[in-house]
């Protein structure tokens, strides 16, 4: 006989069944878990950099394009306003930014050029006096003079003397509306504005590199004649056998490409301001620093062309 399952039994079973379905439809009706934020965040924040670095990268290569462009174009006016008598650039407004970018950096460019050379000849003269040579600070005087610090000094300061005040003078046009003015007019904002001032600069930066290394050499003349007890005849000497042609051409080249970079970037960043006032502060001082930058650039590049073809 067969034995019948007990009450307790039945109820026990019946129980069992009832939480195995009870978990299996909870299984089925639960919701999907969310994704750990973890590995998402981690990657951001290890992206971070490069997108940083990334935007920088591409900001430098559209200004530096930008930049270009200006000075493609500020060329074409120029070339323009040469070749045809009906296109006047006005040389009355190149001749006044020459005196206003040129002339009045005269006077700070020779006091520190004057300074620098006073400085090289005290720093030079123990050295090659251990050696029993003193009369040789002439020597390196001119060549670093005439190739390198006489149109790096007077870039420097024509940064911050004229490149700054270009900028700010720009901007503060573009901030008062009046460059739209001029388009309203159907003028030329490059002709009119960029064009006297590249022009003034370039020829302004030429000069001041000759007359920065002049008078650097002339205060190491100065200073060596009377306080170093070194000769006239042996300093002029041993100067004009060391120093060539070569490297007052040098100096001058140089010149006249800081002078390009100077104007070329003071009138971008002054065409590019936004914001008001703090655009033109920010302009002013993007244009120093840039330039400063731009200038050691490009005399590392011509240092290093002169030294492939065997200039230096």
């Amino acid at each position: 006989m067969k034995s019948v399952p007990s009450r307790e039994a039945s109820a026990k079973t019946i129980y069992t069944v009832v939480q195995l379905t009870g978990s299996l439809s909870h299984t089925q009706t639960a919701s999907p878990q969310m994704p750990d934020p973890q590995p998402s965040r981690l990657r951001d924040t290890l992206l971070a950099p490069v997108a940083t670095i990334g935007a920088q990268a591409i900001g430098l290569i559209e200004h530096i394009g930008a930049a270009i462009f200006l000075l493609w174009d500020t060329l074409v006016w120029a070339a323009k306003g040469a070749a045809s008598p009906r296109i006047r650039l006005g040389k009355a407004a190149v001749i006044s930014q020459i005196v206003r970018v040129g002339v009045r950096s005269i006077f700070i460019v020779s006091l520190v050029s004057g300074c620098v050379g006073l400085i090289l000849a005290f720093q030079l003269s123990p050295p090659l006096d251990d050696f029993g040579r003193k009369d040789l600070v002439a020597n390196i005087i001119s060549i670093a003079v005439l190739r390198e610090l006489g149109p790096l000094i007077g870039a420097i300061v024509l940064t911050g003397f004229a490149g700054a005040s270009i900028a700010a003078e720009i901007g503060t046009m573009v901030v008062s509306e009046e460059i739209e003015a001029l388009e309203a007019h159907a003028l030329n904002p490059v002709r009119f504005l960029v064009v006297p001032r590249l022009l003034a600069a370039i020829l302004s930066m030429t000069c001041l590199a000759v007359i920065s290394s002049v008078v650097s050499i002339a205060s190491a003349l100065a200073i060596s004649v009377v306080a170093l007890e070194i000769p006239f005849d042996n300093f002029m000497r041993n100067m004009l056998d060391q120093a060539k042609l070569v490297d007052f051409a040098t100096g001058v080249s140089k010149g006249a490409v800081f002078g390009l970079l100077i104007g070329t970037i003071a009138c971008l960043n002054g065409l590019k301001v936004s914001g008001g006032a703090a655009g033109v502060g920010n302009a002013t001082t993007s244009t120093v620093v840039q330039c400063v930058v731009a200038i050691v650039i490009a005399d590392l590049a011509f240092t290093a062309v002169f030294f492939a073809v065997g200039l230096v």
